[in-house]
């Protein structure tokens, strides 16, 4: 068994931050170093009218939390902010122990749970993207890293080479992805053109979007009430109450302050979002700052232009209820708990109700020689009625469609 790292978590409050919002940010970088298997000893914080340019907190600060790292025998420092190189650099030479920001913490998970090679690349790069800037006056730092939080991932035994070879790697990552991305268009188009409706889950990290998942699609994806469980997108199949089929993807948990490495490194896990014909926005009402949580998803989807896709907003964890959670979305909502099955078929009626909106509907007579065109109403648009009329030797079939879809144009010839 490996024994957990001690660390000492620091946060600087400024003026732009009120206090509620600054203590769920320190539970939340609480959280995250549990999550990259670390165990907090202590937390210090320090208002300030704003931060301290070259250490973050103040040099008073810092003289007191390097006695705290000696008397605690802390072997990590980890900062609440991205701290900048020089900043970085100063704390490592007053402070007896490893100099950490919430990117790399959050850059440390995503490399442990990265499990395709696109997501490992994916971390490889942001990797990187982050160590490229702080090399300068690193060389000595740099040959002892190998070990712990903030060090590990794909790109580690890469830390002790120099810019140029950095800057290599990065473009032959950067030529590698391109051709996944490629790979994935292709495979995506593929999708389109069997227009599959898809619907992607999305939601604050640690939402319950893959216990969701997988109870809806009896999938394997991996679940723990940790924070950023899901890396890697995965697809399922999802079949409505109606029988109609459609895809479902899950992603990866949105964060606040979400390192700009990597929004950029994970787009990829996103791209899937734009393609998606309905989103799930899960929330977890059960968490006292869901509020905020749902407005850092819908910046995120703003800054990715897919604020118009149909959404339909799940609160999740009704068990666990918040006692001062009030929803607020402005969008169709429902209310579950993901383990709940009664819930979970409620969610699917759901969903059939809002998808039905974007639908057409259709009242053909389909000839009983035409199996294959009915066993295709039953998965791919949303059966309603069907009758048999033994005389005429048809079938009566009322359902909506989606306008864009062949089968509309197939339909066209049997209108009743």
């Amino acid at each position: 068994m490996e024994t957990k790292e001690k660390a000492i978590l620091v946060g600087c409050q400024t003026n732009a931050n009120d206090d509620l919002r600054f203590h769920y940010s320190m539970e939340e970088l609480s959280s995250l170093t549990e999550t990259a298997q670390g165990e907090v000893v202590m937390s210090v914080v320090q208002k300030r009218e704003r931060v301290h340019p070259a250490t973050y907190i103040g040099k008073g600060k810092v003289e007191e939390l390097n006695a705290l790292v000696d008397e605690l025998e802390a072997d990590i420092v980890i900062f609440n902010d991205e701290l900048s190189p020089s900043q970085k650099r100063n704390l490592a030479s007053e402070v007896n122990a490893r100099i950490i920001d919430r990117t790399q913490l959050i850059l440390d998970i995503f490399a442990q749970r990265a499990r395709s090679k696109e997501g490992k690349l994916q971390v490889e790069l942001a990797q990187l993207q982050y160590i490229l800037p702080r090399l300068a006056g690193q060389g000595t730092a740099l040959s002892r890293l190998g070990a712990g939080i903030g060090t590990r991932g794909p790109g580690e035994t890469k830390l002790e080479s120099d810019r140029r070879h950095i800057r290599r790697r990065i473009d032959d990552i950067k030529t590698q992805l391109s051709v996944i991305v490629q790979h994935r268009n292709r495979y995506r188009e593929r999708r389109k053109k069997n227009k599959a409706f898809q619907v992607a889950i999305v939601g604050y990290t640690n939402a319950g979007k893959s216990t969701l998942f997988n109870r809806l699609s009896e999938a394997e994806s991996y679940e723990e009430n940790q924070l950023f469980a899901t890396l890697d997108p995965m697809t399922r199949k999802l079949i409505l109450p109606s029988g109609f089929l459609s895809l479902i993807t899950d992603t990866v948990g949105f964060i606040q302050d979400l390192p700009t490495t990597l929004i950029a490194a994970f787009r990829s896990t996103l791209e899937e979002v734009k393609e998606a014909d309905l989103l799930l926005h899960v929330v977890d009402m059960s968490n006292p700052d869901y509020f905020h949580h749902e407005k850092t998803v819908k910046k995120l989807l703003d800054d990715l232009e897919i604020k118009d896709i149909p959404q339909l907003t799940v609160y999740n964890k009704k068990d666990r209820q918040h006692p001062d959670f009030v929803p607020t979305a402005d969008t169709p909502t429902v209310f579950i708990s993901a383990f709940d099955q009664k819930d979970r078929q409620a969610l699917k009626e759901k969903m059939e109700r809002v998808i039905i909106e974007m639908m057409k509907p259709y009242d053909v007579k389909v000839p009983s020689t035409e199996g294959k065109l009915l066993s295709q109403l039953k998965n791919e648009t949303v059966l309603r009625e069907l009758t048999f009329d033994e005389q005429e030797q048809f079938y009566r079939c009322k359902g909506y469609t989606l306008e864009d879809h062949q089968i509309t144009g197939l339909l066209l010839k049997f209108n009743n």
